[in-house]
């Protein structure tokens, strides 16, 4: 230690307990012999077993809260991404509905005004799907437009009484006909793989936020608190508190306690970079803007083929279900008819999209790395550890040089760490579950890269996801994926269970796949 009075004095130490909030009763005035320590070297201290004890005990806190505070810094990151990617999606769907309700009075009477309900539903279900309700959006499209083909067709035909079982005849001729053109089948297309893209990557950044909360809870080992203890205390306790710790010296300890959390990088990685490939589809050849925003005006580009049609399709219906009774009511069907030429318009947020996705892509760039620069950064900005190629910094035992090689990253990599005793056949349980996670968002990301859909617990109440199967590090995250992929709707982030269908009516003949997946990872972790 340092040689003269200074060395000898505990005026430091105790300075620095009162501070802490412990009671300076029972702290030596000078240095002690050292032969009751536990955890620092035992050397002539300033540090009672007590004082120790107390250290230990806030090194441990602090230390932790170190943790859960970068883990907020990244929770921030993500939760903003989530916020203003949904903000934007939402404002869309909701300029479409409103561009909807101010034109479609004027534009068909009757044809609108009666049928309302319809077009609500419809919204309705866009936006149900879009918070991952179990909703099969092909399906919930489908229903819209027979709906609406069966509400038009007796306002286009006033003249006959149309019954229910009339109706169920004339759909399914009509249909063979496309009474509304093409636009069924290509809003069908482009809006699933646009609201499926939207979803999965909405749900991704809430995923992401929420693995690194219940990572950041969980508890230090015995082993490791200890070693916190020994770096960020024990230099006090032998009267060298302007010394700093060995950077070398601080990696190491911190790679050991955080040796479960780096296992998670892998993964963390493919989930930003699948967040990164959904946003490009997004900006991209989705082209969410545009399908979301003009929904109003296909439809009304739908309508306006009825209505041309119409003589053509009720002529073919008749000739399929006959002709049926003329109705007694005789109403006039002039006010059914368009009344008058409105120009729908869709107003452009191309340049807000852009922006969204380029603020959201330098994030996760920047983010992708966060588990395997966590000890550096807790290093340097918490622990202020001294500089790399300092001789003059606390080493764990005193003043000097730090021998030791600094460890790899991850659990296995610590089998010779020197600092803290790292148990590398016992992975932490929270953790790996965690990481199943990851793999099961990543998986849900690749499907919607490919435009396939999967099924999402309903986020109204709780915003976590899961899912199944592999990770995919591909750039386009679904080449190994099955066109069918599998779903699940589990609780905010556990085991996953079945629901539901997708939008290709997702196969259950997948499902055991992601079952097996998951009994091989839980049997690895207990060999």
């Amino acid at each position: 230690g340092d040689s003269g009075s200074k060395a000898r004095s505990c005026a430091e130490v105790r300075q620095l307990y009162g501070a802490k909030g412990f009671s300076l009763s029972g702290v030596p005035q000078a240095e002690i012999s050292g032969e009751h320590l536990r955890i620092c070297p035992q050397g002539y201290t300033c540090c009672t077993s007590e004082m120790e004890e107390n250290f230990a005990n806030k090194s441990r806190s602090e230390f932790e809260a170190m943790m859960k505070e970068a883990g907020r810094s990244v929770q921030a990151i993500l939760t903003a991404q989530h916020r203003s990617f949904d903000s934007y999606f939402q404002d869309l769907l909701n300029k479409s509905e409103k561009a909807l309700y101010d034109a479609f009075p004027s534009m068909y009477g009757e044809l609108y005004t009666q049928n309302v309900k319809v077009f609500k539903d419809l919204y309705g279900e866009l936006r149900r799907y879009y918070r991952s309700s179990n909703i099969n959006l092909e399906e919930a499209l489908n229903e819209f437009w027979t709906r609406l083909l069966e509400r038009l067709f007796k306002l286009l035909n006033p003249q006959y009484h149309i019954t229910d079982e009339y109706l169920d005849c004339m759909v399914k001729h009509a249909e063979q006909h496309r009474p509304f053109g093409e636009v069924p089948r290509d809003l069908k297309v482009k809006a699933t793989r646009a609201f499926i893209a939207a979803r999965s990557y909405a749900q991704g950044f809430l995923v992401g936020s929420d693995v690194v909360r219940k990572v950041s809870q969980v508890s230090l080992s015995h082993e490791c608190t200890r070693a916190i203890m020994k770096l960020m205390y024990c230099p006090h306790c032998r009267g060298m508190s302007s010394v700093k710790p060995c950077n070398n010296y601080c990696l190491n300890v911190v790679k050991g306690c955080l040796a479960n959390q780096a296992d998670l990088s892998t993964e963390w990685k493919y989930l930003m970079d699948s967040l990164i490939g959904v946003a490009d589809r997004i900006d991209g050849p989705y082209n969410v803007d545009t399908v979301i925003g003009t929904i109003h005006m296909r439809i009304a580009e739908a309508i306006s083929n009825l209505q041309e049609n119409k003589d053509s399709i009720t002529s073919k219906v008749f000739q399929g279900c006959g002709n049926p009774k003329i109705s007694t009511k005789g109403s006039s069907g002039e006010d059914k008819k368009r009344r008058g030429k409105v120009t729908l318009e869709a107003k452009s947020s191309a340049q807000a999209l852009e922006m969204l996705v380029l603020d959201a892509k330098g994030n996760l760039t920047a983010l992708k790395t966060y588990w395997i620069t966590l000890p550096s950064s807790l290093c340097s900005k918490k622990v202020m550890a001294s500089s790399a190629s300092d001789d003059k910094c606390w080493n764990g035992m005193t003043k000097g040089s730090y021998l030791p090689e600094v460890m790899g990253d991850g659990l296995a990599n610590q089998i010779n760490n020197p600092e803290v005793e790292v148990d590398i056949t016992k992975p932490d349980m929270t953790i790996r579950q965690q990481i199943m996670q990851l793999k099961i968002m990543t998986n849900r990301l690749g499907n919607a890269n490919i435009g396939n859909d999967v099924d999402f617990q309903d986020t109204s109440d709780d915003m976590s996801g899961s899912g199944s199967g592999d990770s995919c590090p591909d750039d386009v995250c679904g080449k190994r994926l099955s066109k069918s992929p599998s779903t699940r709707q589990p609780e905010t982030h556990a085991i996953p269970k079945q629901s539901g269908h997708g939008v290709h009516g997702a196969s259950s003949r997948s499902l055991p796949s992601a079952s097996l997946l998951l009994l091989l990872s839980v049997i690895a972790l207990w060999r």
